[in-house]
């Protein structure tokens, strides 16, 4: 069990530097989205950006493969992780490296304890809106029929679109825009699902630890009544008596000093 313990041991200090150059990969994905008119090296910077964090996702990736006592195992169990990495290489689109990035990410936080995966959950839902606002603007604002021309109208749509409300005043023209819209409901429903599930559990783990705090304390308070009458009976049984009802009254006091006794 040593091998498992070391990738273990990687994965925990490895997923704070991840959870950064997402962000990092989140910043470099917006900016060329919100200012198209940034000049080519502010584009070619962000593009750079992008391929190191997913450069270090594929290089986190062998290293955990690496230190996998069970390497076909570990490829079989982290499919995804490998689709993950390869998908940017077959097709080299910014869409691909978005969306390897969230599937590293979302595989990552899964590995987490409750309290933290409620909190990644959370941020990946308002990730989850804001990508999907940023991809769908980058893909519809210069379609001939769109209506999603400006980064509010693109993250209403992705609001509506997760909540599956779809008040239909947005909606993408184009077969990508559509994909996206699809995976964005898709999504939106497992991740707010798993939000109530997790605030569910919350409270019946909650309701649970006082119904077991209740039930020692009952059962604290029967010891405690059977040790009495176990106590009382060990006293009744060392004055001579079965039973403390059964006890004669006691004699009456002996007259004071120098008290007159009655005449017969």
């Amino acid at each position: 069990m040593k091998e498992p313990s070391r990738r273990l041991l990687w994965e925990r200090r490895s997923q704070t530097p991840l959870l950064v150059l997402a962000v990092a990969f989140a910043v470099a994905y917006a900016v060329p989205i919100v200012a198209p008119d940034a000049s080519a090296r502010v584009h070619g910077a962000c593009t750079a950006v992008e391929w190191v964090v997913w450069g270090a996702f594929a290089a986190d990736y062998l290293v955990r493969l690496a230190l996998s006592e069970e390497r076909g195992r570990f490829v079989r169990t982290h499919w995804l992780d490998l689709a993950a990495v390869v998908l940017p290489l077959v097709q080299p689109l910014r869409l691909l490296r978005l969306v390897a990035t969230l599937l590293l990410v979302g595989r990552r936080a899964r590995m987490a304890p409750q309290i933290q995966l409620t909190t990644y959950v959370a941020g990946s839902v308002v990730g989850l809106m804001m990508f999907g606002s940023l991809a769908v603007l980058s893909v519809e604002r210069d379609a001939p029929d769109g209506n999603i021309r400006n980064l509010g109208d693109a993250v209403w749509w992705s609001f509506t679109t997760m909540t599956t409300v779809g008040y239909g005043d947005h909606s993408p023209t184009t077969g990508l825009g559509r994909v996206l819209a699809v995976g964005l409901m898709l999504s939106g429903i497992a991740l707010l699902g798993v939000v109530t599930a997790n605030i569910a559990a919350w409270f019946i783990s909650r309701f649970e630890r006082d119904d077991q705090a209740e039930r020692l304390h009952l059962a604290a308070i029967l010891e405690l009544q059977a040790e009495v009458r176990a106590l009382r009976g060990e006293v009744a049984r060392l004055g001579g008596t079965a039973d403390p009802a059964t006890v004669p009254p006691a004699p009456a006091a002996p007259a004071q000093r120098g008290a007159t006794a009655p005449t017969p």
